[in-house]
């Protein structure tokens, strides 16, 4: 996620944005130039590619106008410009001109390192715009944007909505905004699943998360639903499949940090954080039994059985019970 510094200008004289994720990025540009604009609704914004600044456009843009006008001026793929314009770029950082917001956009990494340690050595506003890789970077992305809208999520529906949109930000971005336009009240992991009952993983994984939580009737309502839209039932059984491995091999690891535990085990550590949550009332017996009934329901589902329907239910009432099995 973008981060800022406490004490953030917008309206700085050289704002850096540093990194390879478009939305944030983009976001930069938006935000600076909504500043300009709020201070001086005539501010004039040059966007420009690398390809687009040849030497001497700097130098043309930035020279003072007869109107003085408070300008944006916006740089992208700042590590591809030129030689003869890098030193041009330089030269205007040295000494940059008032009332003009200048905007670097650079990808990071070796290529153009000039530009970006000349922005620094500047005394740019840096914001940094890495791509997000991990989920659990993406479900903290979810979270800060139902905060920025001034809505309450609770945190199942945000684990929900990045299960069901995957990696792409511009999409889970535009599911808050729509989400929080939409819906009044706290949103939760049922509104969630109304919304995206497309996303056949998403729904898949939900009977699988309410079933090792022991949360039979929910389980149960989760997989008829997932069935009627259309969910393939081997999915399903995936899922439960996983779900209840995870327990298992949580229950058998050694304690430590989500960390070190997800190296150890190949899980990302917001998915340990969840397994622990769902593994209490677990017993090695009912792993077990759990993982006895996956596979006969996967058995099921294949051609071993007429009704595969009957067999997914019978699977999640077994994990469901299996789940309560500690302390009977």
């Amino acid at each position: 996620m973008a981060k800022k510094r406490a004490d953030d200008d917008l309206l700085a004289p050289v704002t850096l944005a540093v990194g390879q994720e478009e939305l944030l990025l983009d976001r930069v540009v938006r935000d600076v130039v909504r500043a300009a604009r709020e201070a001086d609704a005539d501010t004039d914004v040059r966007d420009l590619g690398a390809e687009q600044v040849q030497p001497g456009t700097l130098v043309e843009l930035t020279s003072p106008s007869l109107f003085s006008e408070r300008k944006v001026i916006v740089v992208r793929n700042a590590q591809d410009l030129s030689a003869d314009s890098v030193k041009d770029v330089k030269a205007y950082l040295g000494a940059p001109v008032e009332d003009i917001a200048f905007v670097l956009l650079h990808a990071g990494g070796v290529k153009g390192k000039a530009v970006l340690e000349a922005a620094r050595k500047a005394g740019a506003r840096e914001v940094a715009c890495p791509k997000m890789t991990k989920p659990a970077d993406r479900l903290a992305f979810v979270r800060q944007e139902f905060r920025a809208t001034g809505r309450s999520a609770t945190p199942e529906a945000c684990s929900a909505l990045v299960d069901a949109i995957g990696s792409d930000l511009r999409e889970l971005a535009s599911a808050v905004s729509q989400l929080a336009s939409d819906i009044e009240g706290t949103i939760d992991e049922a509104v969630v699943g109304r919304y995206y009952t497309g996303r056949a993983e998403a729904s898949s994984f939900t009977v699988a998360d309410r079933a090792v939580e022991g949360r039979a009737a929910e389980a149960l309502e989760a997989l008829r639903w997932s069935l009627s839209t259309g969910v393939a039932p081997v999915m399903i059984t995936s899922a439960l499949a996983q779900g209840v491995r995870a327990i298992g091999k949580l229950s058998s690891a050694r304690g430590g940090r989500p960390a070190d535990l997800a190296r150890e085990l190949g899980m990302p550590p917001w998915k340990i954080d969840r397994v622990r949550q769902q593994m209490r009332g677990w017993t090695p017996d009912g792993v077990a039994l759990a993982l006895r009934a996956v596979a006969e329901a996967d058995a099921g589902v294949k051609g071993g059985g007429d009704d595969p329907e009957y067999a997914l239910e019978k699977a999640v009432v077994t994990i469901a019970r299996a789940a309560r099995s500690r302390g009977r």
